[in-house]
């Protein structure tokens, strides 16, 4: 098995912080990085000591729950909390970050946003990074990296499909399992 690529190791960071959010709209993961290190994490969720919105309910004004941090501002917070400055740092987030995290990643001197997923891209906001130099890149992001069993997993299901064959299963139950195994393995 081979090492993990750089941005997947860090977008997998991000992908394991959107586990902890506690928002019930999206879940959202970010991780900072500075010289190939992660300085910082963070995930939407409440004010520690505060109502989540998995046990309250989502407090939403103007379409936007109100209730939540969005990842991008604790990851940023947890660093000014513990001294860690941000300048010339990278950030991996799960999705496009909004326009009020996007400020707050510029003033932050963040020089590199990466994200996995588009998630209402405020034409500002790009307009705001193109304007401030911050370099946007979407990095697709593969959850068999985060998978250290991924290829054998694979190779055990299309040994289970070839059995199936060979036992006589209908066609059509097999092309369905072939059908799951391409959803499912990305292959």
């Amino acid at each position: 098995m081979g090492r993990i690529a750089w941005h997947q190791y860090f977008m997998a960071q991000s992908q394991l912080l959107a586990l902890r959010s506690t928002c019930t709209r999206l879940a959202v993961g970010a991780t900072i990085v500075r010289d190939k290190r992660i300085i910082a994490g963070g995930y939407n969720g409440s004010i520690a000591g505060g109502d989540h919105c998995i046990d309250e309910g989502c407090y939403v004004i103007d379409n936007h729950c109100v209730r939540t941090i969005h990842a991008e501002m604790n990851a940023l917070l947890q660093c000014s909390k513990f001294g860690v400055g941000t300048q010339n740092a990278d950030i991996y987030v799960t999705h496009f970050p909004c326009l009020q995290c996007c400020k707050a990643l510029i003033q932050a001197g963040i020089k590199t946003v990466y994200y996995a997923k588009d998630y209402k891209n405020h034409p500002y906001a790009v307009e705001l990074f193109e304007k401030a130099g911050v370099h946007v890149e979407k990095v697709s992001f593969h959850e068999s990296s985060m998978d250290v069993h991924h290829r054998e997993k694979a190779s055990l299901m299309l040994r289970m499909m070839e059995d199936l064959r060979k036992q006589g299963m209908e066609d059509d139950k097999i092309t369905h399992y072939e059908q799951e195994y391409i959803k499912l393995f990305n292959e």
